[in-house]
């Protein structure tokens, strides 16, 4: 067997390695969570990881998918805590790419709200769709303390968008469809600065957004 039948066959097991755990990454946003995770409260960045790849939501200022891939327990920005699986699927990587892509049309980065639609949410929700789980409670406690008593959280905490704008390129890579992007940002003062910790698109550097799939 030659070197171009070693890339065919290995393209082809990819393809029809459908079974995959999913595994739900959590994430530091401030080193007090090191002390607090004990009483069980903190405030925690989470994302969904399914064929080797981690899914995120973050926030920018257009009406544009918000749904970012990194390299699993890698996500820049945030402090890698600790992961949990959530259980396995049987969906071929296409078939995920196709329901990550859908998935990605009802969270734009400009509908993120840390209380309402943050990371977590989207975590807790694309787990519920694959396995009928639901995350953690306490992964999302705060925006749900925050729901409650949202008049003694600062507005700065309450909403939170970046001044980001994803740029959307196709290629092919794996035999599957890889969108890669990079991303402009523009200057931002100092009353954004409580926001750069609230969401990965405020780190400089590219960002692998997934597109949105056409209706």
């Amino acid at each position: 067997m030659g070197a171009a039948d070693d890339i065919s066959s290995s393209s082809s097991d990819f393809l029809n390695n459908s079974d995959t755990q999913v595994v739900l990454n959590i994430y530091d946003l401030i080193p007090l969570n090191q002390y607090t995770y004990w009483f069980g409260f903190g405030i925690f960045h989470s994302g969904i990881e399914v064929h080797g790849k981690e899914y995120g939501f973050g926030a920018h200022d257009f009406s544009a998918s918000g749904v970012f891939e990194v390299e699993p327990r890698s996500c820049p920005g945030f402090i890698y805590r600790c992961s949990i699986p959530l259980g396995r699927i049987n969906m071929p990587p296409l078939e995920f790419r196709t329901f990550i892509e859908s998935a990605a049309s009802e969270y734009h980065g400009d509908t993120y709200h840390l209380i309402s639609k943050n990371c977590n949410h989207f975590t807790d929700d694309m787990s519920w769709r694959l396995t009928g789980k639901c995350i953690p409670g306490w992964v999302n406690r705060l925006a749900r303390l925050g729901a409650l008593c949202s008049c003694l959280l600062p507005e700065s905490l309450q909403v939170t968008t970046v001044k980001r704008l994803p740029e959307y390129h196709e290629g092919i890579e794996d035999g599957s469809e890889s969108l890669a992007t990079s991303t402009k940002s523009t200057e931002i003062d100092d009353t954004d600065q409580a926001k750069h910790l609230l969401s990965p698109t405020s780190v400089s550097g590219d960002v692998t957004f997934v597109k949105e799939a056409h209706k």
